[in-house]
């Protein structure tokens, strides 16, 4: 298991405006520089 990070606010509150304009999640995850090791 990785570390949990928090990202600022303003990274979120981005990510739930681009969700909201149908764009892909890893279109948002590349974008905001968000990682998911999976």
């Amino acid at each position: 298991m990785g570390n949990r990070v928090s990202y600022p606010i303003h990274i979120k509150e981005m990510a739930i405006q681009m969700k909201k304009e149908n764009i892909p999640v890893k279109i948002i995850m590349a974008e905001l520089g968000i990682k998911n090791k999976t």
